[in-house]
């Protein structure tokens, strides 16, 4: 049996990255023969196999032919006569079409070692613009990527841009979409992944409500960096930053600004107001993407609250009760610290602003335990029914008061 190491996990060893998922391609084969020799069939699109023993997946080498629309409008052949070249031929990028023989050898018709060096993403070939779904991977690598110094290449962007303007991004389902954003959100740099997007002309199509942030203006003296878009940007590499990973955090940081795309031209550049006026485009577009309950949840909050964490230490504490009851912090005790994160990050996601501390995190933190710390049952005794609750929301204040010195 002709078995090859084929994509990322060639890929990443060649760039000295800690390895993934291994994956292989099996030339010659047929899916008789394959579960003949023990392995088990998986694919629902193609022909994949697990190892009866490592549990690592088989593919049979194929090549697709575009039948239609959209990222599955292909017909795919898993002929035995496949080669491993036409195979690697059918991949998304250089970097990707790369295979490694059992006895270490390296098969690279396309040149993506040559690639890496040059931390170049280069489409494999023309086929590129029949799968639009490979715009959002570029962008998805380029979130994982950027920080290793890859750019995109200039013909591969040409090629996104066509496909943009050909509609096929229309065709993509939410949960795809989805998918590579949540992935990029958990990458080291989610800015790439916007900033590949908005070059394109992609994020237009897939996040309006974040594209219509590029090019609004902010007041130079609390933002820098002035443009709306490019702050989100920096606040999604700062939340990836302090949350590692987190999409759920990203997500939120993400979207927190949604509302300054609303602010009416005759008063820029100001945004007032624009924490609540964000709300409504948060959630057509978690409507749009059928984005998780807890994901779409944590960014609400944020887009509405996180002016008044900001300004913390003016909040009497009554209000901060107010606002963690808001949030449902006390059925939900972790929304509080990741509430604290997303502002964090947007007051750090500023050009020169970097290195700030974010005493109001820790703040609402505190505040946050000491609340939490109320127990009802320890006023049963005491209280019932409308009273008990009553008594707990006072007995949460006083806390509050106690540990944070407000009234």
């Amino acid at each position: 049996m002709n078995t090859y190491l084929v994509g990322g996990a060639v890929r990443d060893r060649l760039l000295g990255l800690a390895p993934g998922d291994r994956d292989h391609v099996v030339v010659g084969e047929t899916q008789a023969s394959m579960e003949a020799a023990g392995f088990k069939p998986v694919g629902r699109d193609f022909p994949v196999f697990l190892h009866p023993l490592s549990g690592e997946e088989y593919a049979l080498a194929r090549t697709e032919r575009k039948s239609g629309r959209g990222y599955r409008g292909f017909v795919v052949d898993a002929d035995p006569s496949v080669t491993l070249d036409e195979d690697l031929g059918r991949r998304d990028f250089t970097i990707n079409a790369i295979a490694q023989a059992e006895d270490g050898t390296l098969v690279d018709p396309h040149g993506g070692a040559r690639d890496i060096d040059a931390r170049v993403l280069r489409h494999v070939g023309a086929a590129f613009v029949e799968d639009p779904l490979r715009v959002l991977r570029a962008a998805r690598f380029m979130a994982r990527f950027a920080s290793l110094g890859f750019h995109v290449a200039p013909e591969t962007i040409a090629l996104m841009r066509q496909m943009v303007d050909g509609g096929e991004l229309g065709e993509l389902v939410p949960e795809r979409v989805w998918q590579e954003l949540r992935r990029a959100l958990a990458s080291e740099t989610p800015s790439a992944f916007l900033r590949t997007l908005h070059d394109c002309g992609a994020l237009a199509v897939v996040l309006p409500e974040v594209e219509a942030l590029y090019g609004v203006p902010q007041r130079a003296e609390f933002h820098p960096e002035v443009d709306t878009g490019v702050h989100a940007e920096l606040v999604c590499d700062m939340a990836a930053k302090l949350a590692p990973g987190d999409d759920l955090v990203g997500f939120a940081a993400l979207t927190h600004d949604l509302g300054k795309a609303l602010t009416p031209a005759h008063v820029l550049p100001k945004h007032i107001g624009h924490e609540q006026a964000g709300v409504a485009p948060l959630r057509g577009l978690c409507e749009r993407l059928k984005i998780p309950a807890e994901h779409r949840q944590l960014a609400e909050a944020a887009c509405r609250e996180h002016l008044n964490v900001h300004r913390f230490d003016e909040l009497r504490a009554e209000t901060v009760v107010k606002l963690i009851e808001r949030c449902d912090g006390f059925r939900k005790p972790a929304r509080i610290a990741q509430l604290a994160l997303v502002c964090e990050a947007d007051k750090r996601g500023r050009t020169g602003h970097a290195d700030d501390d974010y005493p109001p995190g820790r703040a609402l933190r505190a505040a946050h335990a000491a609340a939490c710390a109320v127990r009802a049952g320890e006023l049963a005794e005491q209280f019932s029914g409308p009273d008990l609750g009553e008594a707990v929301r006072k007995a949460r204040i006083a806390a509050v008061a106690a540990v944070t010195g407000k009234r």
